[in-house]
């Protein structure tokens, strides 16, 4: 078996392919107004100094949007290594889509009580 010599670290290139991978990611509509309306009430959040808050709706947003990301590489695989439809291929993606809804509903409900404490409750 042939041996490759490992190439050598390359920051630079690592985040073009990173910068590649996002622009790939904000053609999908799913991803682009989660990362609108976070960055909306991020925004909100630093302004107010509201530490904790902020970091509540980075993290949930960053597990929503790994978890799209995550699904939308596993389905571009299925499609790729099985262009017709299976059984065990369509599991695969109802599967990585479920999770995809249990993340977004933790997001939903964070995005909800935290856009009603920043943007309603601060008027009180």
């Amino acid at each position: 078996m042939p041996t490759t010599t490992p190439r050598p670290y390359e920051p630079l290139r690592k985040m073009r392919v990173i910068c590649h991978g996002l622009r790939l990611a904000m053609r999908d509509k799913a991803v682009a107004y989660k990362v609108v309306l976070a960055a909306g009430l991020l925004t909100i959040a630093f302004a107010q100094r509201a530490w904790l808050d902020f970091g509540l709706v980075l993290v949930t947003t960053a597990l929503v949007l790994s978890a799209e990301l995550l699904n939308t590489a596993l389905e571009e695989l299925c499609d790729y290594v099985q262009p017709e439809r299976a059984p065990q291929i369509g599991a695969t993606k109802d599967i990585a889509a479920a999770a995809v809804s249990i993340c977004m509903g933790a997001w939903v409900i964070v995005m909800l009580i935290e856009g009603w404490r920043l943007l309603l409750a601060r008027g009180s």
